[in-house]
């Protein structure tokens, strides 16, 4: 039945929970990691707050989870699938402003030539130089999320789900900040001073490209747009599927989709005579609200069913 979310896609989300359960506790011990190795590397501490960041998507995508499937209440008639287009609005607009400032950073450390220091620390009796910590430390912040993001990325695809696309997209890619952190660290050992902000400003300029990307689709989401791809802001293939055979059913109706989360609603409404006149506005709800009421959509029950489909009642399984 329409409305009711498949088993295998439930399925698929419980094993998206625990691989988020999962990147948490590995985010939260490369965290750790990282920050006892940072010293004074403006590229390891654009790294390091790239991988803070990361414990947003999938804290929001766990917490999105809960209320997904509540039911509609009298202050939320239209339900809690929304929820998610919040979550992912609010872990796009962090990002964005961290890249925004990381690169700010990095652009002045640049300008002002602030050269950076990596000393020495004894252990075990050893003189070793703090760029090699570093560099492991790098090394093995990159190993879980990459793993992680790749087991990620199909369910993220099979249940439509943009919170956990982004965050696999970041655990995938998450090899470049690694990358780029390590040829600033050298880069320092051999002298060049710029190397660490440079490193600094890819980094930041790769976290802020992502966040301007993912604000631009969950702010037409918000808006009440059209679907949108999970990698981009074009519309997705569903819209003209959806709308050409809707309108070849209801000839002489406008189709109207949009996006509710994970989910797309249709509405078919008259092409000529949708609109309300201003006095049946003010008839219904009175003269001082009649402004407010803009449209009044019918549900449309009892389609005919498609040519060549066969009689039976077809699940969404």
């Amino acid at each position: 039945m329409i409305g009711e979310t498949p088993d295998r896609i439930t399925r698929k989300l419980r094993r998206a929970e625990r691989l988020e359960w999962w990147s948490i506790f590995w985010m939260l011990t490369i965290i750790a990691v990282m920050y006892f190795a940072m010293g004074s590397s403006q590229a390891m501490k654009s790294a390091w707050i790239e991988d803070t960041l990361s414990l947003l998507p999938p804290a929001l995508f766990l917490l999105a989870r809960r209320f997904e499937d509540k039911p509609a209440t009298a202050k939320y008639p239209f339900g809690f699938y929304r929820v998610g287009s919040l979550a992912f609005l609010l872990a796009a607009g962090a990002l964005t402003a961290m890249g925004g400032f990381l690169l700010y950073d990095a652009g002045r450390a640049l300008i002002l030539q602030e050269h950076p220091t990596i000393g020495n620390v004894v252990i075990l009796g050893w003189d070793v130089w703090l760029g090699w910590l570093m560099v492991a430390a790098l090394i093995y912040s990159v190993i879980p999320p990459v793993i992680l993001g790749r087991m990620k990325k199909p369910l993220a695809r099979d249940t439509m789900d943009k919170i956990l696309y982004t965050d696999a997209d970041m655990n995938a890619a998450d090899w470049k900040t690694g990358l780029a952190g390590i040829a600033g660290i050298i880069g320092i050992g051999f002298g060049f001073w710029w190397a660490d902000a440079a490193a600094a400003g890819l980094i930041s300029f790769d976290i802020l490209r992502d966040g301007l990307r993912n604000l631009r689709i969950a702010v037409a989401e918000l808006l009440d747009g059209a679907p949108r791809e999970l990698t981009s802001p074009d519309i997705h293939p569903v819209v003209k599927t959806v709308s050409e055979a809707l309108r070849r059913r209801f000839p002489g109706h406008d189709v109207q989709v949009r996006e509710t989360g994970r989910y797309i609603r249709a509405n078919v409404v008259p092409a000529k005579g949708a609109e309300l006149e201003c006095w049946q506005a003010r008839v219904w709800i009175g003269q001082d609200e009649a402004w407010r009421l803009r449209d009044i959509n019918q549900e449309v029950r009892d389609l005919p069913a498609p040519a060549g489909d066969p009689p039976e009642k077809r699940g969404c399984q």
